[in-house]
């Protein structure tokens, strides 16, 4: 498998693992906690690398979901007091942790790749070669192999909790009603999306996260309100913007990441345009 096609199956594997959790953000209204997330996780995996004194360790995926439902949980903190609205309140939250992060990186993570420019646009482009070997066999591009796990485990856990996710989505009292609890289907909706956050984080960075989570999803309501035919179509959207973004980026000598974000746009504002008349 040549560099390029490991490049764009792992633009693809993004935009798939974002899509499942993103479309049901986008329905609750809550894209801008995408936004909050994927910054936020960098302070969980500075711990995690702090403490492991490794980028691959467990325990970055670990604290990265604990400060990723940190954050939901003190924006939602401060929302409550009804002193701020959750748009102020997300404004708040976000860049006090990611700037944290920020110091702490530039302070004493300097003589490692985790740095503020990888953390933007990511390192999609070195991805072929950070590779899982053993045993004299090559499994393929470690960011291949999280991504395939994140995707089959968001994947199980939409499947498990479908109907779930629907009514606490639409009906949050109707929930409460036939007894189960909209609150852990918010947290476990927010868990998805900070473990989604953080296996993507290293390869494509924060701008290809909020862009995959969320553009496809909203590109897609233009097309169609059938939930199924959501996802399916923010899955489409995104691996076109992946794919086209990525010979783009290449013939401009461009970041990968970055054009593959604007495509995303540029998709968008196609769709919008002529909206009335492709609605399924």
């Amino acid at each position: 498998m040549s560099n390029s096609i490991e490049i764009i199956l792992v633009g693809i594997l993004v935009c798939a693992c974002c899509a499942l959790p993103g479309t049901f953000l986008v329905l609750r209204g809550m894209s801008m906690i995408t936004d909050a997330i994927s910054h936020t996780v960098l302070l969980g995996i500075v711990i995690g690398f702090f403490i492991s004194n490794n980028l691959n360790s467990p325990l970055i995926i670990f604290f990265s979901v604990v400060v990723g439902l940190f954050t939901v949980w003190f924006t939602e903190l401060l929302h409550n007091t009804n002193l701020l609205n959750k748009d102020s309140a997300i404004g708040v939250v976000f860049p006090i942790l990611f700037s944290i992060a920020v110091l702490l990186i530039t302070k004493f993570a300097k003589n490692t790749h985790l740095d503020v420019e990888h953390v933007v646009f990511g390192e999609i482009a070195f991805t072929p070669f950070d590779r899982i070997e053993t045993l004299n066999y090559d499994f393929g591009p470690r960011a291949i192999i999280v991504l395939l796990v994140i995707f089959i485990v968001n994947l199980i856990v939409i499947l498990l909790f479908y109907k779930e996710f629907i009514v606490s989505t639409f009906n949050p009292e109707y929930a409460k009603i036939i007894g189960f609890s909209p609150i852990f289907m918010h947290y476990l909706l927010m868990s998805l999306v900070s473990l989604t956050s953080v296996g993507a984080f290293k390869s494509v960075g924060v701008v290809l996260v909020i862009a995959f989570m969320v553009g496809p999803t909203l590109t897609a309501r233009l097309i169609t309100n059938k939930l199924s035919l959501l996802i399916v179509f923010s899955i489409i959207i995104g691996t076109i913007s992946s794919i086209i973004g990525y010979f783009l980026a290449i013939y401009f000598d461009v970041s990968i990441s970055g054009m593959q974000a604007t495509v995303v746009g540029i998709i968008f504002l196609i769709v919008f345009v002529f909206s009335n008349k492709i609605r399924i």
